[in-house]
């Protein structure tokens, strides 16, 4: 979603709260495309304070589709985020540097918000380090591919280091039936 924030630009100590929506369909990044389950409409507030920052504040709430990271199946993955910016408009050349290079990825030249970079930005930071689709999740066989959590496989499950070949043959001897 676009939202033309010209006006709040402008006027000293304007502010304005809309009900904004997320039109972006999926979440695309270096890991991948994931499909965006959910995404509920929120308030954001956008304010120019004294001519001399704009704030933009919100919160919401977007549901990923991310695999699980051990056997691949799908999982919702709910992300909340919480929007609080600072923009400086009058500034010196040190922070117009930082500020502007964050604010240029969802603001442009004409003074419109890119709702959905913003939002964006948020889920990318949000990122889950491990996804699982239950915390017991046994994770796929390396040999055949099986869900493990569905079903078992017939495969031979241990593969052992040939330096340790010795002591699989002392515990196949002495093993206790």
């Amino acid at each position: 979603m676009k939202l033309d924030i010209s006006d709040v630009y402008s006027l000293d100590n304007k502010e304005i709260v809309r009900k904004v929506h997320i039109d972006m369909v999926e979440f695309a990044s270096r890991q991948g495309v994931f499909p965006i389950q959910a995404g509920e409409p929120f308030d954001l507030m956008i304010a120019n304070e004294e001519g001399k920052r704009l704030r933009l504040s919100g919160e919401g709430d977007v549901t990923v589709q991310i695999p699980c990271d051990r056997c691949l199946q799908e999982v919702a993955y709910p992300f909340h985020f919480i929007i609080e910016k600072e923009i400086p408009l009058e500034n010196t050349l040190e922070e117009s540097e930082d500020a502007d290079d964050e604010a240029s990825s969802y603001i442009d030249e004409e003074r419109v918000l890119d709702v959905d970079r913003l939002v964006f930005n948020e889920i990318l930071v949000n990122w889950p380090a491990k996804v699982l689709c239950k915390s017991d999740c046994k994770g796929i066989c390396p040999k055949c591919g099986t869900n493990l959590n569905l079903a078992a496989c017939d495969c031979e499950q241990g593969e052992l280091d040939p330096r340790m070949a010795q002591f699989q043959d002392v515990f196949n001897k002495f093993k206790e039936v």
